[in-house]
């Protein structure tokens, strides 16, 4: 009896250090994958220069150098994506709206600016900004006969906004596929099956509702027909090499280049446009996305790594924009001694 008591207490010891050391692994994983969005880290160095237009504009003729493209003489709007780019007729602006590039924003912003919007909007129906309201404004056939005939009579202002692609690829993630709730409308029968295309190369059969982020990756890497505009690289959504727009606004310094384009455009500032670093920190090597970006990407494989780069190569070369590795990350590397002096 006394045997049993003995090997009875020496079993209870066992199983309660072994508790004790798992629960101390899941800890550490627990710790190495957790980012405590509440707690901002401190900079060591303040924001760098804003790109003047001239240094934007440079770097975009860069970028469309690499592709092969030449500016036109004059506008002409024949978009390869022209459902993303809107003619707004009563404040004479054309925009084009990269997804995951703050478009949301400036889409409601300009409605309502053009009418297009009633003045109050029930927050059950915020989801037809993007369907109802704006569809009679983007760039199909009819609309864009009228933006071209509008042109030729007195230039219309267009615009654009472009980001980062590694904040853009987290955003993605983290908006569309992640088990992260987020304002805007998931694809859930895309991460289903991002979930079972890489588990069936991984040989994996027990299929999940959403992908890792390593697989989601993975999934930009093959670029398959399965992906749509909010993940492949930007430059495509823009209506180059037909048109050259008047003003392009690095989504990272928006906060200081969006009150130009009211201005230009004669717009009420009283109507509010929410930027898309309106968050704890102004500071967009700050944000939530960005300190994820910093930690999520450092850990994938640097082939990986190197995959998606040449992906987005064209992307990266449009505002100069720094790696994720970069202190200030995720901002256009402005000024740096390699960019073109003309």
């Amino acid at each position: 009896m006394e045997f049993q008591f003995k090997c009875g207490r020496k079993f209870f010891i066992v199983v309660s250090l072994l508790s004790v050391l798992i629960f101390v692994f899941l800890l550490q994983d627990y710790n190495k994958n957790y980012v405590d969005l509440n707690v901002i880290p401190e900079l060591d160095s303040p924001l760098p220069p804003v790109p003047s237009q001239e240094w934007i504009q440079r770097e975009m003729s860069r970028s469309m150098e690499m592709l092969g493209y030449q500016y036109p003489v004059s506008n002409n709007w024949e978009c390869l994506q022209p459902r993303h780019t809107y003619f707004f007729p009563q404040i004479r602006a054309i925009f084009t709206g990269i997804p995951k590039s703050g478009c949301s924003n400036w889409i409601e912003f300009l409605l309502r600016a053009d009418g297009g919007l009633p003045e109050k909007l029930d927050p059950t129906e915020v989801y037809k900004i993007h369907t109802t309201y704006s569809e009679p404004y983007r760039m199909f056939q009819e609309v864009k006969d009228r933006a071209n005939t509008a042109e030729q009579q007195e230039h219309v202002f267009s615009f654009a906004v472009v980001r980062n692609p590694w904040t853009r690829l987290v955003s993605g993630y983290r908006d569309k596929l992640s088990t992260e709730v987020t304002q805007g409308r998931s694809f859930g029968s895309l991460a289903r099956k991002i979930v079972r295309k890489i588990n069936k190369i991984d040989h994996i059969s027990n299929n999940t509702e959403h992908p890792t982020f390593n697989q989601y990756l993975r999934w930009i890497v093959l670029q398959d027909n399965l992906q749509n505009d909010h993940f492949t690289p930007q430059h495509l959504t823009l209506c180059i090499p037909n048109v050259k727009y008047d003003y392009i606004i690095p989504l990272e310094f928006s906060n200081f280049l969006t009150p130009t384009i009211i201005e230009t455009l004669k717009l009420n500032t009283s109507q509010s446009l929410l930027g898309p670093y309106n968050s704890q920190s102004s500071d967009p090597r700050l944000q939530s996305t960005t300190l994820l970006a910093k930690k999520w990407l450092s850990e994938q494989d640097p082939l990986l790594i190197e995959q998606l780069y040449v992906i987005f190569r064209e992307d990266f070369a449009m505002m100069n924009y720094s790696n994720f590795t970069s202190p200030d990350f995720p901002l256009p590397l402005v000024y740096e001694k390699h960019n073109p002096k003309t």
